[in-house]
Parts: structure tokens; sequence; C-alpha cells
């Protein structure tokens, strides 16, 4: 079995970052290719946040989100993935000012037709802080649930990591928890001094039970035997963190010293379509470009059906 015929699970995947150019001009046909290889042409992470505002822009109600998902899902079903944990920024629906619950069910209408099973992580945007993020979480824990294509799973937090410390949402993720949602946190992402190990350790501390990125753990060897002993997994995305200068180069990405460590890793292409990456090819990078053994490949894989939130036991 190879890398690119193993069965997947995507669980770090943002469905505004799938919004690839031609889901872009079927949402706004006055966009130019110029416009779009502009936007997508960044070099780091504020670029990245810059580009995912743009095309959240561009989402202007349900019926174009519903695009966005439909097309999404379309793709997943051809790269064959057996699950996924797909997010979706509740917390940037809420700046636009626009109806949540509207676009949540224009979502998950078409998340119940996907050749992929899927479940829902909502995010709220941490820099706005905790008064802002409240009403994601309620919504959130008012649709726990695991029918197909509906079923909220988890809350998280996405944004400037730096600018919105985890620990400013302990009492929200405390109620989550007792809500019924499961618990997972961006950290450790960014070369930024305020996410290193500190912050994934701060994102444990509010009961992340999964962390996106955290590469940065690398940096501290209690950190990583805590990850291992605990089985905490981190969502590595390696494009990603190569596109939005997370890491100076792929070669020093530290996915094989992570994995080396016994950090339980799981492969996800974050944003799929700003970093122009896919599942199989981020597999396909730790095979090729960190050594990563078929065997080892089947081990990553299965950390993604292991750990998903969704995923009957």
């Amino acid at each position: 079995m190879t890398a690119t015929s193993l069965p997947r699970a995507e669980l770090h995947l943002h469905l505004e970052g799938s919004i690839d150019a031609a889901t872009l001009r079927e949402l706004d046909p006055e966009v130019t290719a110029e416009e779009i290889a502009g936007m997508y042409g960044y070099s780091d992470f504020e670029g990245f946040m810059r580009a995912f505002v743009w095309v959240n822009r561009k989402l202007r109600g349900p019926a174009d989100y519903a695009l966005a998902a439909r097309r999404l899902f379309e793709r997943l079903g051809r790269e064959e993935l057996s699950y996924a944990e797909v997010t979706l920024s509740a917390g940037v629906v809420l700046w636009k000012k626009q109806d949540l619950a509207a676009v949540f069910d224009a979502v998950a209408a078409e998340a119940a037709r996907s050749p992929v099973p899927v479940r829902w992580i909502l995010d709220a945007v941490r820099q706005w802080g905790a008064e802002a993020a409240a009403p994601v979480f309620d919504f959130a824990a008012s649709h726990v649930g695991d029918k197909p294509g509906d079923g909220v799973v988890a809350i998280g937090l996405g944004g400037f990591e730096e600018q919105g410390p985890a620990l400013w949402f302990r009492e929200l993720y405390a109620r989550a928890r007792d809500r019924g949602l499961r618990l997972t946190c961006h950290a450790g992402e960014s070369i930024s001094p305020d996410a290193g190990p500190q912050a994934v350790w701060d994102a444990l501390e509010i009961g992340a039970e999964r962390i996106g990125h955290g590469i940065r753990a690398v940096e501290d060897a209690r950190l990583m035997e805590h990850l291992r002993e605990r089985g905490v997994p981190l969502e590595v995305c390696v494009a990603s963190n190569v596109r939005t200068g997370a890491v100076a180069s792929l070669r020093e990405h530290p996915l094989r010293r992570l994995f080396e460590a016994g950090v339980p890793v799981v492969l996800g292409t974050d944003d799929p379509a700003l970093f122009g990456c896919t599942l199989a090819g981020e597999f396909e990078v730790a095979r090729r470009e960190f050594g990563f053994t078929e065997r080892e490949l089947e081990g990553v894989a299965g950390n993604g059906l292991r750990y998903g939130f969704g995923v009957a036991k």
C-alpha cells in the first residue's frame, strides 16, 4: 500500500482556505487570475491572513458558503478520503454580521450529501477575545451531534496566536467540555516568541485534546515527553508551515524530529487552496523529504482515524 492509497482522514482543514481559483471565480466572476495570484502569492503569516480575509469576503451569504462546501466535498471524494473534520470560521461569519445559523444549515446540508463522512469544528477568532468568542462556543454547543453532515464535534481557536493567548479562553473551554464538545486549539505555530512551547503548554492547560500545528513543541523535551505520554496529537501541516514562514525552509521542518520523539502526529492540509497542497501530497512529502517508510506512513494515517473526534472507536 502506497502513501497515496492509505485510508486517510483529514482533521485540520479550514473550509474557507479550501476555496481554489475556480471556485473563487464561481463566487465572483469578476475576479481575475491576476488578483487571485496576487493574493495567494504571500510569503509570511500576515500575508496568509490577508488572503484568508480576502477569500472570506467573497462569501456573502449561505449560498456562497454552500458552494464552497460542495466543491470541497467533491474534491475530498476524488481524493478518496475516509473521513474529514472541517473547520468553519464561525467567528468570522459573526464578524461579517452574517446569520451563522443560516450559514451552518447551508454547509451542513452539503455535508449530508458528501461522499466522505464529515463532522464540523467551529472556531473563534482569538485576538478578538473571550467575549467575542462566547457566541461561537454557545452555537457550537447547541449543535453537538453525530448525524451525517450536521454534527459539531469540537471547538477551536484561529487567528493571531500571539494576540490571543489560550488562557483567555479557559472558562469557555471548560464550559464547552461540560456541554459535550471536544477541544482543539492552534498553538506553537509561528516564529513569534509568544507562540513557542509555552503556548502549547497553555493550550493543554485549558483542556485542548489536539493541538493545531504545535511544531514548536520540538524546542521543549519535557513537552514532547508530555505529549507522547498523554497521547496528545499534533496536527502537523507541512506546506502551511513553509508558506507562512513558520519554518525557514522545508529542510528545517521538525516533522521527523517530533515523530522520532514519539509525539503522535497527524498530517493535515490546513488551507489547501491557499497553500497549494493535498493530503496525499503531504504524505508524499513526508516520504520523500523526511524519509518516512511505508510502515511509518501507515501509522501516521492510522492516527488520523484514531484521533478523529467523530470517528466511532
